[in-house]
């Protein structure tokens, strides 16, 4: 048995975040993410890993997606990564416009959310995109 397999063995898998005997926010195979945290290295593999299941989604779910340019996608992207590929779904009135070309409209939308409210200045950035198809600061 390798030492990788025997700490399966005594720790198990866990893929949510849990609070173990001594009440230390862990996760995975035993890693104490209230005192170790985690790395930049592994915070980068995650944001990876999360990137690539987004762009899926909005690939699958959205059916214009294919047909934006970088700038919009990424707009929408960064909206179904904030708050998952459903809440974006729940933004039908700003997808429409964007499925239609009406970015400015889409732009509208997007700022009449209460989502606009929750994240503030990344949400009028994100219209701006939308709007002009540019990510300039």
């Amino acid at each position: 048995m390798t030492f990788r397999e025997q700490l399966l063995l005594h720790e198990g898998i866990r893929l949510k975040p849990y609070k173990d005997t001594v009440g230390k926010v862990t996760i995975g195979i035993g890693r104490n993410l209230t005192d170790k945290g985690i790395t930049k290295v592994e915070a980068l593999i995650l944001l990876d890993t999360d990137i690539q299941e987004t762009t899926a989604d909005c690939k699958r779910y959205i059916e214009c997606f294919d047909r934006l340019d970088d700038v919009r996608q990424r707009v929408l992207l960064d909206m179904a990564f904030n708050m998952g590929i459903h809440g974006l779904l729940g933004f039908r009135t700003t997808l429409a416009h964007v499925a239609a070309g009406r970015y400015d409209a889409a732009a509208d939308s997007m700022l009449l959310s209460k989502w606009a409210d929750q994240v503030g200045r990344r949400a009028h950035r994100l219209a701006a995109w939308m709007r002009s198809g540019q990510d300039t600061l």
